[in-house]
């Protein structure tokens, strides 16, 4: 077994939509990025990458390709789910935290679930989902980006 940890920030801009665990959440800001911005995912790519040991999001998908700008995330996830696959690797679970004050992160956790749990080909109860604020503190505090966390177990099947 090995684990894997990851970790991801975006700043809050206006003018984009907001993508947070693979589904699109109603919001008045949306994160700056490459990609679609979606931190979680990201962090969930970082710590399964780790955990295979292939390096990081940034080997995989740089952000100096013009031809992947504003790919959604949950392609880069599935991306790495099948390299855990082709390296003999089965994904047991992972765990995350969104840090930020708004939006709430409870009435979406269930359809973010579904959405990485499908993705990865694992249960929907080996994903979990917590939202913390940093109770007005910070740059999360301010309102300025979200920030994500998480934790990734593999198992060489």
């Amino acid at each position: 077994m090995r684990i894997g940890a990851g970790f991801d920030v975006h700043r809050l801009v206006e003018g984009r939509r907001l993508f947070l665990g693979g589904i699109e959440i109603p919001y008045h800001l949306g994160l700056l990025g490459h990609s679609d911005g979606d931190v979680l995912i990201h962090a969930i790519c970082d710590a399964l990458l780790g955990a295979i040991a292939e390096g990081d999001i940034g080997v995989h998908f740089p952000d100096r390709d013009d031809t992947i700008k504003d790919i959604r995330s949950t392609v880069i996830l599935s991306h790495v789910a099948s390299l855990a696959k082709g390296k003999g690797f089965r994904i047991v679970n992972i765990d995350t935290i969104v840090v930020t004050e708004e939006p709430k992160i409870y009435p979406y956790r269930e359809d973010m679930k579904g959405v990485i749990s499908e993705i990865l080909g694992i249960d929907r109860d080996a994903v979990g989902i917590k939202g913390k604020t940093t109770e007005g503190l910070g740059f999360t505090g301010r309102g300025e980006g979200i920030a994500a966390h998480a934790v990734a177990l593999v198992e060489k099947s």
